[in-house]
């Protein structure tokens, strides 16, 4: 038999939000590998995949080199990882690799960007959901026999392929194409938030401001703490002019989401120009605490110096 955990599971493991690990679902970041019922199921192997990403992208990482991360990381770990494995996971920001009796190094500086041992992911499954008989909130791990698990893991609802052919189609600039794919999915569920934060997108692109707006609102009724939706609403209402109402949405996201660095930095731009410079200072220090390498640390750095 294999333990399955629900995403609210993963959430409360890990200190995360539930919207945050739907939308890198919605998204195909990072997925639970595991359908049963209608709902979605992570194993331990995709926890450690959770943890990783977690880690990486706390780091400083980008989202495109975690997600590469991610696929080695799955083809390094052996086929049905146990919790009380003795391997570790590690790496130096560029790689990761899997260990069993030694941290992996940085070459040059010697530096691990992250390192954890696969037993302190179960340690923490133990502390975090106990085992509570009659408990009715879902928290306690659920068994399936791995031949089943093994036929589930394989199925993907038609809507999800539509938005996963849609962020490829994205990602390779044919944005017609993705347009297609996301109304398609749209037709299939509506209530896809990550599909509507992504049409959205494409729609802002081509100009058509309203209906950016109309599916940045209904990405938000569907998943109100979704920050994606919510930091691109901002960044259209400030374009509008609407910059009380943007200031209040990128507020509503450094609340929501204090690792949003890029609300930080846009909060703090918008502050300065309004004269909140106490404020302005404080989201750019945030930001600055988050992203210290690129050019847009500089700009912060050089707005600070003026604010």
């Amino acid at each position: 038999m294999i333990e399955l955990y629900s995403i609210k599971d993963a959430a409360k493991i890990f200190g995360q939000t539930d919207s945050r690990l739907r939308y890198w679902m919605q998204s195909g970041f990072l997925w639970p590998s595991v359908r049963r019922g209608g709902q979605y199921f992570y194993t331990f192997d995709d926890l450690i995949a959770v943890r990783t990403a977690i880690e990486l992208l706390d780091s400083g990482l980008s989202v495109q080199k975690v997600r590469k991360a991610i696929a080695e990381l799955r083809k390094e770990l052996p086929d049905g990882v146990r919790p009380t494995s003795k391997l570790r996971v590690c790496s130096d920001g560029k790689n990761v690799v899997v260990m069993k009796d030694d941290v992996a190094y940085e070459v040059e500086s010697g530096q691990v960007v992250m390192a954890f041992a696969l037993s302190s992911v179960h340690s923490r499954i133990a502390e975090i959901l106990p085992m509570r008989p009659n408990q009715d909130s879902g928290a306690v791990p659920q068994l399936v026999d791995e031949k089943d698990e093994q036929t589930q893991r394989q199925e993907l609802p038609s809507a999800y392929q539509l938005f996963l052919h849609a962020c490829s189609a994205e990602a390779s600039e044919d944005f017609a194409t993705a347009e297609r794919y996301l109304r398609q999915c749209l037709e299939l569920e509506n209530s896809m938030a990550a599909a509507r934060t992504n049409l959205g997108n494409l729609l802002h692109r081509q100009g058509n401001v309203a209906g950016a707006r109309e599916q940045y609102d209904l990405a938000l009724l569907h998943e109100p703490n979704q920050p994606e939706a919510r930091f691109n609403l901002a960044n259209l209402l400030e374009e509008m002019g609407e910059r009380d109402m943007a200031i209040a949405e990128y507020r509503h996201v450094c609340s929501r989401s204090p690792d949003f660095a890029d609300a930080h930095f846009n909060l703090g731009l918008l502050l300065a120009e309004v004269g909140g410079k106490a404020q302005a200072q404080e989201h750019l220090g945030h930001y600055l605490r988050l992203d210290q390498e690129s050019e847009w640390a500089e700009q912060a750095r050089s707005l600070m110096a003026t604010a």
